[in-house]
């Protein structure tokens, strides 16, 4: 590969190895993708909840609805509107913190490229900071209505069921 860049052009196969041959250089750009790669674990973390709140969402679900289709159940089933909002928000909490994580990982692909280049793109480096910020912003607060919704009563999951209901109601009249 090297023998390439040196035929292609030797100006610049030397100052790529120039610019990035430098142990400083290189631990300078580990330095600074370590903030990013914590980031990262710390979604990770995250997104281990989320996704356990969302299975357990998703089972209770599976359950009321098997339970209403045996004809036993009762006021289980006022329930289930709460959950599939729920759900909703769980879904979308995982989805904006995933693309998060993959904003994250180019912040700390353009970190190692910066060293390759001569062109700045640190520009770049901070819109992508930026939209992973935003995204991982988005995905929290979904977290929070989840888990606002799931702290209340049987009494309050049922009364805002019934709220939902009246709301899709309203929206399939208009």
């Amino acid at each position: 590969m090297l023998d390439l860049l040196l035929a292609a052009d030797p100006s610049l196969a030397g100052e790529l190895l120039e610019r990035t041959a430098s142990t400083s250089r290189v631990q300078q750009i580990v330095q600074l993708s370590l903030a990013p790669v914590f980031l990262l674990a710390a979604i990770g973390a995250v997104m281990n909840v989320m996704t356990s709140r969302l299975i357990w969402i998703a089972t209770r679900i599976e359950d009321i609805e098997r339970v209403l289709d045996s004809g036993e159940g009762g006021r289980l089933g006022e329930e289930i509107p709460v959950l599939q909002q729920r759900r909703v928000y769980a879904q979308r909490a995982v989805m904006f913190s995933t693309a998060s994580a993959l904003t994250i990982c180019v912040v700390v692909a353009l970190l190692f490229v910066s060293a390759f280049i001569r062109p700045q793109i640190g520009t770049v480096t901070a819109v992508a900071w930026i939209v992973t910020m935003g995204l991982l912003m988005v995905g929290l607060v979904l977290f929070l209505l989840e888990t606002r919704l799931a702290t209340g009563s049987a009494h309050e999951r049922r009364r805002q069921s019934r709220a939902i209901l009246r709301k899709k109601a309203e929206k399939r009249s208009d």
